[in-house]
């Protein structure tokens, strides 16, 4: 192995070798052939496409956040199917100028509350006016009461009339001026907000995007290829989501990370595959042979890195909740969709392109006679530098990143989860505001109160055991009241008698509670009142539901099944990169590279999101002190397959110099020199789409966008920079060792074209 400052690989042959007619290189001929029949059925099938995807968003669901079968999901399905009953999904402010108690004001008050009653999908409406003018329903300056209304049916069934119903109460009502919050009326902005920010991420990366295309290509021609196969790539999505939709529950929140992921992956592929084809025509090749060779080396790459972010994002698949396993079947659908994409109707494309690919070179415009970009590949630029820097000095370089990384990391370890609620909307908006009526204004949390189910009790031959129990969780810290059919209960005394609402708790069989107290749900004081009212003693078996209860369960349930999806994701990393490369030490390198990178993005989304750091960069947000309980977990799963997107191109070039020449160091020099710009380039392209997010005004989409963008960043950048030639140049020839009879099994089964 020679010295890693003297080694230097020769120029190829501008006379390239035929290309072996194997698997790939004869599909990349056959499209080159039907180049026109391939974009006929490509043109045919988007026409399809684009009205058959177009309204999307309106038929996908909204929920998806609840535990199938935990014990709040089955106190809340308790509730609306036996009593109608429950947290309410509306709470209407209604403000006056005068005391709400005064006769003109209770008169439209309780006519409003009617009114609701009386509308469709309405199962239960209460307001301070109609129910015994309760205390904790009137605020503190007494010029504002509440209704709460619960609305019928499921998840989709209750938004839809949220979105009939609201319209039509807000505003005002002779004296009353009404505005709408709690946690339907949320969900309704953010999904309003998500749709408007995707259409406005769009329409800011896409000039961005063509911009750093041209950059890195030169040409026109060349740079709208890649484009034109992620804008099928974005309505192929479109189409899968519908289609998906049609057999499994999809959340409308996958739409902007599929998009998302699916643009910036199919421009990725294209970018790789249309920079070996123009490599391939400046080593003299024809049209069809240059794009056999891309197919079968570029285009074996692309299917190779398809299917690792596909293994990746598949780990959600563990998660019961379908809020992320749509976030799996989607991302996977549309991973494929651009492989194929790349693979098939780019190639067509090319062929009728021709060698007119670097067709309208604004380089010229600036500086004549220039060369592409392939023409200059065998020079020892700046990455063939930078690697050769690195591998003199590998354990200084390797142990500095490292270190900067980890630290970078630190504060993820004090980092808190909780849901998302009205906080993750801007301050401007209504349901955002409301709620902050809510917490300013009422000393209690009527519209998102503890639901304690007793299924199977005989309400009416045990009303002394409920109204003992009753009485005994409203003396527990925290707990403000407690509503039962016999009554209501604070501080262990009964505060007031059955009246007309008490009959929400009553059914053939079993009773409910409802104990409102002065926590936030999604608070760590909420969830430690979820555990406190579970461990009471109790007169039968109990369920305890609502919002609080649902994200104990949420977290518990994440926590047990995380392990799980971690293990398919190293597994499959370590199954993939072995067939790949057939090693043991590269798979693991990968791994913790990986892992270090994440670790960096982990620490600055508490940094910036959880602790409200830097504002001034990513956009104003409310600071919670917690991230999205969810989030975490789909960044984790969509980075890491970015990252090994990028492993995967520059393993390909460096086991592919390695097999020419045999040389360590001059394999991971070469294979970083002839991938660095590109992998740079590729990762621009991802981060840019990607942090077009972070113009949303919804904090999730801000902190998914900013973090993958980061993400994507820190691992083209220090990770394949510096980490992977300090660790390769380290590692030496057992980068490519193996053990006897799994070098057999890889010669036997490996992933060699």
């Amino acid at each position: 192995m020679g010295s890693p400052s003297t080694v230097r690989n020769q120029p190829e042959s501008q006379t390239a070798p035929p290309v072996p007619a194997r698997g790939l290189a004869r599909l990349g001929r056959w499209l080159a052939h039907r180049r026109i029949l391939v974009l006929l059925i490509t043109l045919a099938a988007l026409i399809v496409a684009v009205p058959f995807g177009s309204d999307v968003e309106s038929r996908l669901s909204e929920g998806g956040i609840t535990v199938p079968a935990s014990e709040s999901a089955r106190a809340d399905e308790l509730l609306n199917t036996r009593f109608e009953g429950g947290s309410p999904h509306l709470v209407f402010i209604a403000a006056a100028d005068t005391d709400i108690d005064t006769a003109q004001v209770s008169s439209e008050g309780s006519a409003l509350t009617q009114r609701l009653a009386d509308e469709r999908g309405v199962v239960q409406a209460g307001s301070y006016w109609t129910l015994d003018k309760a205390p904790t329903l009137r605020s503190k300056d007494g010029r504002t009461g509440l209704i709460l209304v619960r609305l019928a049916g499921d998840e989709d069934q209750v938004r839809k009339a949220a979105a009939r119903i609201v319209p039509d109460v807000v505003g005002e009502h002779g004296p009353l001026k009404v505005t709408a919050t709690g946690v339907t009326a949320v969900r309704m902005e953010i999904e309003k907000g998500s749709e408007e920010d995707l259409a406005k991420a769009e329409l800011l990366s896409g000039p961005l995007v063509l911009v750093i295309l041209l950059l890195v290509f030169g040409s026109v021609v060349a740079a709208s290829t890649p484009l034109a196969v992620g804008i099928l790539a974005v309505i192929g999505s479109f189409v899968v989501l519908r289609l998906l939709d049609m057999v499994v529950q999809v959340s409308v929140f996958s739409v902007n990370i599929t998009t998302a992921l699916g643009l910036g992956l199919a421009i990725d592929y294209s970018l790789f595959i249309v920079t070996r084809y123009r490599e391939e025509l400046a080593r003299g090749r024809d049209v069809s042979e240059a794009i056999a060779e891309s197919v079968r080396t570029a285009g074996r790459t692309v299917l190779f890195s398809a299917l690792t972010v596909a293994l990746s994002l598949s780990a959600m698949l563990v998660f019961p909740m379908y809020h992320l396993r749509s976030f799996a079947y989607s991302g996977i659908a549309v991973v494929a969709l651009a492989a194929l994409g790349s693979l098939l109707a780019l190639p067509a494309l090319l062929a009728v392109l021709g060698r007119r690919i670097d067709a309208l070179n604004v380089r010229r415009l600036f500086r004549r006679g220039a060369k592409p970009a392939a023409a200059r590949s065998d020079r020892e630029g700046f990455w063939h530098k930078l690697a050769m820097a690195v591998m003199r000095r590998p354990l200084p370089f390797a142990l500095a990143v490292a270190a900067l990384l980890v630290a970078l990391g630190l504060p993820f370890l004090r980092a808190e989860f909780g849901d998302s609620d009205d906080r993750v909307l801007p301050a401007s908006s209504p349901a955002h505001q409301g709620a902050q009526v809510l917490r300013e204004e009422f000393d209690n949390r009527e519209g998102s109160p503890l639901n304690v189910v007793l299924p199977d009790i005989d309400p009416q031959a045990a009303s002394t055991k409920v109204t003992d129990y009753a009485k005994q969780l409203s003396t527990v810290p925290g707990i403000t009241r407690v509503d039962a059919l016999t009554g209501s209960y604070s501080e262990g005394k009964q505060v007031a008698p059955p009246g007309a609402a008490s009959d929400r708790f009553e059914a053939d069989k079993g009773t409910w509670l409802s104990v409102i107290s002065d926590t936030e749900p999604y608070s760590e004081r909420g969830m430690d009142l979820v555990d406190t009212v579970r461990a009471q003693p109790a007169p039968d078996r109990v369920l305890v539901g609502g919002q609080a209860a649902l994200l104990v369960d949420s977290k518990a349930t994440l926590g047990d099944r995380l392990p799980w999806a971690l293990g398919i994701i190293a597994a499959s990393t370590m199954v993939l990169l072995f067939l790949f490369t057939g090693s043991l030490l590269i798979p693991l390198k990968a791994i913790v590279l990986n892992l270090l990178s994440l670790t960096a993005t982990f620490g600055a989304m508490v940094y910036v999101f959880q602790d409200g750091h830097l504002r001034w960069l990513v956009g104003d947000f409310t600071v919670t002190g917690m991230l999205d309980i969810d989030t975490p977990i789909l960044m984790f799963c969509v980075a890491f397959g970015l990252s090994m997107d990028y492993e995967v191109f520059l393993l390909s070039r460096i086991k592919e110099e390695y097999h020419r020449t045999g040389d360590n160091v001059s394999a991971v020099a070469w294979g970083l020199e002839r991938t660095g710009r590109l992998v740079t380039a590729a990762a621009a392209l991802v981060a840019t789409v990607l942090l077009a997010f972070a113009t949303s005004s919804l904090t999730p989409l801000k902190l998914l966008g900013v973090g993958l963008a980061l993400a994507v960043t820190l691992d083209a950048t220090l990770v394949r920079g510096i980490l992977v030639p300090a660790f390769m140049r380290l590692a030496g020839r057992a980068n490519w060792w193996a053990p006897r009879p799994l070098d057999r099994l890889h010669q036997k089964i490996g992933l060699d074209d």
